[in-house]
């Protein structure tokens, strides 16, 4: 329902029932008009919202995804670069640590004879001097041709062990050097060797270092197959999106290691690395729902207000349009009033004439039988045209004004004027109508024939309430020292309390298809434009009180 534009100002119409109904200065609300058109500025203001909601709200929302998807991109972009140098430099470091033990393995195969590296006291001490050197040995061990490890130093029973069957040992043959992938082996245990093959002794071999690999965050236990699958050969590092077995999104960074079978493979889960975008994300989401949600409220807000405007302005051409209308129709009906009156006193005038031309005849023969009859048909008759002439100068009187101007009126006298208009009709219906007025009640300067207009609509609406035999008081007396109030009552029917709020409204009627609903409408605007104001009081059953309240002195009619 659209917000009902008609908000009360201060001195405008007040309206009580009950005995104290009262209507104050002002002008009155258009509810029975905005019921009437409520659905059509219901759509508009609809369509005003949507419109407006469309063309505002979706640019914000499409540029917030925008901004959103700019901002991922690089921070992502941002976020991926530390995995990358962290893969390349820990694919340097584990090169760089396999290369020198690598070359501390083969400077100790050549530089040491057989028999040299064949004592067991020495064997040991070198062991100990590789430790202390380059850190993660952890044993060292001698194997003959036949792939037998005839000596050993280290924490662990493989003296003597074969490993003839073993890929590493036919590799290391064949090649000299090699760099064995992670296995259990004898020890049971993870670990990768490093051997070199000294060809003076017809063969043998070093096994230098011993790792242990630990669990792993994302990548199952140890020796388990990787459920990530093995990401194509390249001489450089890389870095790409994957995903883990869970579905979780990564960043994989990896790097195959040189004279090495291992691949060096750097895992971040995207939501670890990416938490304080996704933080700034759903704060981002909260901005705009909270922005989108103001905005709604303030286009709402506007559009209502716009669209009430809209209303008002169309309520008040309305308005205007029909007093145009109503005030044409009343300038019609009062010239048309003045050519039948002015035609009416030329046949009067003939008819007073001839009727005192007769009288003057027959008072010359009154004597005659018959002739005091014919003086009471001629008085009879001049009566009558009295009687006409004093309504057609009542009815030019009161259809010649039609501008606002201003006199001097005695306000018994004009209620008199009006009331001459219904004494046949009071008369017929057995009406009785009382007049009363203060004997000190001062003159006031306004505009006759709007007045006259006034109280010929009150009090024809008063004739219409009361039934025949009815009772109307009018009455005119002192309200303040600058007020007078003319209070015009009937023993009639009443007003309901829902009809007592809307009858100044225009078209508003309780007669049905005999009225318009302009009479009162256009009389409190007639009253309001005189500086004055309208009272009502009125109990269903009981009777209605009109108290009109008029300015000794109108300064708007003045001006």
């Amino acid at each position: 329902m659209i917000p009902d534009p008609g908000l009360r100002k201060p001195g405008e119409l007040k309206l009580e029932t009950g005995g104290k109904n009262r209507l104050a200065h002002g002008h009155h609300d258009e509810r029975t008009m905005a019921r009437e058109t409520s659905q059509s500025y219901r759509q508009l203001l609809t369509y005003s919202v949507l419109l407006t909601a469309l063309v505002s709200v979706v640019p914000l929302v499409l540029m917030t995804g925008a901004n959103h998807r700019q901002y991922w991109q690089t921070m992502k972009s941002e976020m991926r670069q530390p995995i990358a140098r962290l893969t390349s430099n820990a694919r340097m470091s584990i090169e760089d640590f396999i290369e020198k033990h690598l070359a501390a393995l083969t400077y100790l195969a050549n530089d040491r004879s057989h028999d040299e590296l064949c004592d067991q006291l020495r064997l040991a001490t070198t062991l100990a001097n590789l430790k202390e050197s380059f850190h993660g040995f952890v044993d060292i061990g001698i194997l003959d041709e036949q792939g037998r490890q005839s000596y050993y130093a280290g924490p662990y029973d493989v003296k003597n062990k074969d490993y003839s069957g073993h890929d590493w040992f036919r590799e290391v043959c064949v090649k000299g050097q090699y760099v064995s992938d992670v296995f259990l082996g004898y020890r049971n245990l993870p670990h990768f060797i490093i051997a070199v093959k000294k060809s003076q002794a017809g063969g043998g071999r070093f096994q230098a270092l011993r790792i242990i690999q630990t669990q792993t965050r994302f990548s199952g236990n140890l020796l388990e197959r990787c459920p990530l699958e093995v990401p194509p050969y390249s001489t450089r590092t890389e870095l790409v999106d994957s995903v883990d077995k869970t579905g979780k999104q990564l960043f994989l960074g990896y790097a195959y290691l040189n004279q090495t079978p291992f691949i060096l493979m750097v895992l971040e889960r995207q939501e670890d690395v990416m938490k304080n975008w996704f933080s700034l994300r759903n704060d981002s989401i909260l901005l705009l729902v909270g922005s989108v949600a103001v905005l709604l409220v303030v286009i709402l807000g506007g559009c209502s207000y716009f669209v009430n405007r809209i209303r008002e302005a169309d309520f008040s051409y309305r308005r205007a349009l029909h007093n145009i209308q109503y005030t044409n129709k009343m300038a019609s009906i009062g010239r048309l009033a003045a050519g039948v009156a002015h035609e009416i006193n030329n046949p009067l005038a003939i008819i007073n004439e001839n009727a005192g031309l007769l009288k003057d005849i027959v008072s010359l023969k009154a004597a005659q039988p018959g002739g005091h009859d014919f003086v009471k048909i001629a008085n009879a008759i001049l009566k009558s045209v009295t009687r006409c002439k004093a309504i057609t100068h009542r009815l030019l009187g009161f259809a010649k004004r039609m501008d606002t101007t201003t006199e001097t009126i005695v306000l018994e006298t004009l209620l008199r004027e009006v009331l001459g208009f219904l004494g046949r009709e009071a008369e017929h219906r057995n009406i009785q109508v009382n007049v009363t007025v203060d004997a000190d009640l001062p003159q006031i300067e306004s505009d006759r024939g709007q007045l006259q207009q006034v109280f010929l609509n009150i009090v024809t609406n008063a004739f219409a309430a009361v039934q025949d035999g009815g009772k109307i008081d009018i009455s005119a007396s002192s309200h303040d020292p600058g007020h007078v109030a003319i209070a015009i009552s009937d023993n009639g029917h009443g007003i309901s309390k829902e009809n007592l709020e809307q009858i100044f409204e225009p078209f508003f009627t309780t007669k049905q298809e005999y009225g318009t609903g302009l009479g009162l409408s256009i009389t409190y605007g007639i009253v309001q434009k005189l500086g004055g104001g309208i009272e009502v009081e009125s109990t269903v059953g009981v009777g209605t009180r009109f108290t009109v309240i008029l300015p000794l002195r109108n300064q708007k009619v003045a001006e």
